[in-house]
This record gives structure tokens, sequence and C-alpha cells, in this order.
């Protein structure tokens, strides 16, 4: 089987992150690391493949940078890597990332597509919706558990009361929350493994896609402005001196409580 691992470098979410001048994400001076949820999806795909042979792809949308976050995947167990870079791609919104990552997954030709349910830097959750509607094929999304068979791909998606079952045919697009299985640690033959696998580089115009089409100049949406948030403040003390039910009572009610 033909699988590909989506993978996005994000900033450390245990440290302070902030937004640069241009409203974008900060992140060359960040702790970047591999977006948490994705090492859930290369487990996966190493799980699957181990099951049932084939290749596993690692696809990653990013700046110069983002090769370290590449090696670090691949030093868990994927074959090779494709890094699609281009300074144009700076400032895309979701439709463009989406666009960009469909025209590398039609070069790849998967059997597969797994993905993070959600990136921890924009937690929108649409990327795999996206892709698939971009590339005609289903998607099965918010997987805790997934089971393949032959051609037949089945998911337990979480939900908030349980679980629903859902069934489709390959190719498919799948997204896995942190539920799905325990990422395994990279070790000292794999990191040095890593360091000899292939790395594609796609710009572009590899892809068939203009500039125009991505980045600021694409984008269908924008941040306009940005503030830190604002200190925590004390809260409002009620004293009681023979009316606080009263006093607490208004200010629940001007808070829209009760």
């Amino acid at each position: 089987m033909n699988i590909v691992v989506l993978v996005k470098q994000v900033p450390d979410s245990g440290s302070e992150r902030s937004l640069a001048g241009d409203n974008t994400v900060e992140r060359q001076s960040a702790n970047n690391v591999i977006n948490e949820m994705d090492e859930y999806a290369i487990e996966e795909a190493l799980k699957i493949q181990e099951a049932h042979g084939g290749e596993v792809t690692i696809l990653t949308m990013g700046p110069e940078r983002a090769a370290e976050s590449i090696r670090k995947a691949l030093s868990m167990g994927p074959d090779k890597a494709v890094h699609v870079i281009d300074d144009a791609l700076h400032g895309s919104c979701a439709l463009s990332t989406s666009k960009v990552l469909a025209a590398a997954l039609g070069t790849l030709n998967p059997d597969l597509v797994i993905a993070g349910a959600e990136s921890t830097d924009g937690r929108v959750q649409v990327m795999p919706h996206m892709i698939a509607e971009r590339l005609g094929v289903a998607a099965l999304t918010g997987a805790r558990k997934l089971t393949v068979e032959g051609g037949t791909l089945t998911i337990e998606r979480q939900t908030e009361e349980g679980y629903e079952v859902v069934t489709a045919n390959t190719p498919a697009v799948v997204s896995v929350w942190d539920t799905i299985n325990e990422p395994r640690y990279p070790s000292f033959k794999g990191i040095m493994a890593a360091k000899k696998k292939p790395v594609q580089t796609l710009a572009l115009a590899d892809l068939g896609i203009e500039a125009g089409d991505v980045g600021f100049a694409g984008a269908s949406s924008e941040v306009v402005e940005h503030a830190k948030r604002p200190p925590r403040q004390g809260g409002q003390k009620v004293t009681d001196d023979g009316n606080g039910g009263v006093a607490l009572v208004e200010f629940l009610s001007s808070e829209k409580f009760v």
C-alpha cells in the first residue's frame, strides 16, 4: 500500500507563541517541532506498513527550516519524503494550502493519505476534508481506530457521545486523533538512517500552480490585526452585609449566567 502522511512543522505549543508583523505565525525565532497530532498519523502509517507492506512517504509544505521536522519524521521509520518549498507560499490560507498539497499528492498517487485531525497553530480541522474534496476521494475524519482489509478502510470516528463506524474504499484521506495509538520514539539507528533517506523538493512550478494563486495574493482570508491577551485581573468581590445573595444574583444576571 502506498501511504502518504501529511506533516506540518509548527511552533512548540509548550512555549510562548506569537504573530509576526505581517500577521502570520512567527516561525523564525520559535522553537519549531512536528505538529503533535501528525506523530500519531506517522505511527498509524507505520503500523499499516508493518501489517500489509508498502511504502510510507512524508509530505510537508513549509519553509527551508521545515526540513528539520522532515528528518525527525523520517527517523521514526518512513521511507522517503517530499518537501514543497517556495517563497510565494508564505501567507497562504487553508484553501491555498489544500490546493498545493492536493497537487503534490497527485504526483504521488497514494492509496491512503493520513493526517492529524488538527494542527496546533491553526486548529481549523479542515485540511483533510479540503484535500479529499480536491482529490475526489472519501474523507474518513476524526479516527480513533483504523482497520485496513484489502482495499477497504474502516474507522471508528470519535464523537462527544462515543464513536461512529465509517467505511470507504481506497484511495481515501484519513485524519486521526491522539487516541488512536502511542507514537514510537526514534531509535539511534533510525536517526542515523534518516540522514540518508531521499527527500524530494517541489516548487510551485513543478506542480503547475501560479504564484498569484497562493500566499497573500491568493488568500481567501486574512488576519487584519492582532493583540496580546490582556493580563489576568482580579475578579469582582461581593461583600455580604445582609444583601450578599441579592448582589450575587445581580452579578450572575449581568454576566448572563442566570
